[in-house]
């Protein structure tokens, strides 16, 4: 009974700082600057570039599959922005680096970094192989690291600049059947808040902002690797892709420490930090059968971990029909603030319950005692 009651009072107090957020203008500032976006052919990285190059900044796309990258470019043209595009695979080090040395020469000094490409696969860790490990960490973990030293390179020098590590709840809590994921998640927030501490020694005014996604509709659940037999969805709630290119944009221009995108985030990190043990035994009972459709999976499906499927780069993926477009942004640090707040607020309560109980247990006892 105390656990369902003081879970329920965290619960609402961070749900209700979520309720409390706000949405400040992406300033103008945005004109003219330059933002290099890895991932950026398809999905979240697609929708952030779209998202920047809106508010007028010049977008440099990096990504392995050369006709998504230019039908992303295009589209961005469309509207009126300006793109490169800068076939690479983030899992190359020097490849990133030229990159970004040539982003430099034809779009000039880079403003904004954002690290989002990613691999995956979807297996029991037992029926993972080595070399999938290796893919995963390399394009999901090395990947950010290779971004972010190639950002530094430029950045440190002039002493300003963001960058932008697109993260997931799944960084903070390892879910079923997608093991290697988390684990190069982690591990990229381990090695953000390394740099973050050197940044401050330094007194540098690069900043590094981290944004935790929820689940996002992309086409990732279409062509990333699969050992089940049935096609794979994302956890529900599902939320669209410019919801977290819209974060993203909010993040890069108001960096903070980290930025949790939706409530089921902000309860899936706190929750973990509280009741680890009961949220092994949730996912264990809910996540595995949550995370599959009822349809197989076609034999001939091909997957993008060591080579790009062509023709699917698009923004989203295949839940648009259940995909939310507007969930709630906060600080992790508003929003840790709220969830002591309500644990104050529920060890007061308990002390207050607690006191009047002894009270009165008191009185009754002096009215029984003997005279």
């Amino acid at each position: 009974m105390i656990l369902t009651v003081g879970t329920s009072a965290i619960q609402g107090g961070v749900m209700f700082a979520i309720e409390q957020v706000f949405r400040k203008p992406i300033p103008e500032s945005l004109q003219g600057k330059v933002v290099m976006i890895t991932g950026g052919s398809a999905g979240v990285g697609r929708a952030a570039a779209r998202a920047f190059a809106r508010e007028g900044a010049n977008v440099a796309l990096l990504a392995r599959d050369v006709a998504g990258l230019e039908d992303a470019k295009a589209e961005i043209e469309s509207f009126g922005g300006e793109a490169r595009i800068f076939p690479a695979d983030v899992a190359d080090a020097e490849a990133v680096f030229a990159a970004a040395a040539q982003c430099e020469v034809e779009l000039g000094p880079i403003d904004i970094w954002v690290n989002n490409a990613m691999a995956t696969v979807f297996s029991p860790v037992e029926q993972l192989t080595p070399e999938e490990i290796r893919r995963v960490t390399e394009v999901t973990y090395l990947g950010y690291v290779h971004g972010t030293l190639a950002a530094l390179r430029h950045m440190r020098p002039r002493d300003r600049g963001v960058i932008v590590q697109v993260g997931s709840s799944l960084a903070y809590r390892g879910i079923p059947l997608q093991a290697a994921y988390c684990g190069a998640k982690h591990a990229v927030r381990g090695f953000t808040d390394s740099l973050r501490t050197e940044l401050l020694h330094h007194r540098s005014n690069v900043a590094v902002t981290a944004v935790h996604l929820p689940a996002v509709n992309t086409p990732q659940f279409e062509w990333a690797r699969t050992r089940m037999r049935k096609a794979f969805r994302p956890v529900a709630p599902v939320y669209t892709s410019r919801a977290a290119a819209l974060a993203i944009v909010h993040a890069a221009t108001h960096p903070k420490r980290e930025y949790w995108l939706g409530g089921t985030t902000s309860l899936t990190i706190i929750g973990d930090m509280l009741f680890p043990g009961l949220l092994d035994r949730f996912l264990a009972r809910e996540a595995v059968d949550g995370q599959q459709k009822e349809t197989e999976i076609g034999a001939n499906r091909s997957d993008n971990l060591f080579l790009p499927v062509s023709g699917r780069h698009r923004t989203n993926g295949a839940f648009s029909a259940e995909a939310r477009p507007d969930p709630a942004m906060l600080s992790a640090q508003t929003i840790r603030f709220a969830t002591i707040a309500g644990a104050c607020v529920l060890i007061g309560f308990a002390g207050a319950v607690l006191g009047a109980r002894r009270a009165s247990a008191a009185r009754t006892e002096k009215r029984c005692r003997p005279r």
